[in-house]
């Protein structure tokens, strides 16, 4: 049985920080603390997007992760039904770089919908066993 732990945080820009709080101790509280580091920059990134595009002003955003089977899967659900994309941003643009490092830090992300009430936006990372505490 997975791991799992969930949060809802409000959308505030304040949420991101906390959000990447919870995720570095909720790693911390599973023993797999070896991508702690890409773990909280994703965080980071795609709750700075939920807070930006996708919350309103009602409504905040959740983030759920799970550990199994050798990795951890993080995902931040928000009521927007717009998909995120990747961008290829100049130099000159103060923006557009969030799933670009969503992507390089990641092994794998995507998007899903999530019927009526928006969608979520996932990324997984690999963990090593040796990263992961014995379970009694």
């Amino acid at each position: 049985m997975p791991d799992t732990a969930e949060r809802f945080f409000v959308p505030a820009p304040e949420s991101v920080r906390r959000a990447r709080v919870f995720a570095v101790r909720t790693l911390a509280d599973w023993g797999r603390e070896g991508r702690a580091d890409d773990v909280r920059l994703c965080v980071s990134e795609l709750a700075t997007n939920a807070v930006e595009h996708g919350t309103g002003c009602c409504h905040g955003f959740s983030v759920t992760m799970a550990a199994e089977d050798g990795a951890v899967r993080v995902e931040v659900h928000n009521h927007s039904h717009c998909r995120p994309r990747l961008r290829h941003p100049t130099d000159d643009d103060v923006s557009g770089r969030g799933l670009g490092i969503v992507d390089m830090l990641s092994d794998e992300w995507g998007v899903e919908e999530r019927g009526m009430v928006g969608k979520v936006v996932w990324s997984r990372f690999k963990t090593d066993p040796a990263d992961q505490r014995t379970s009694w």
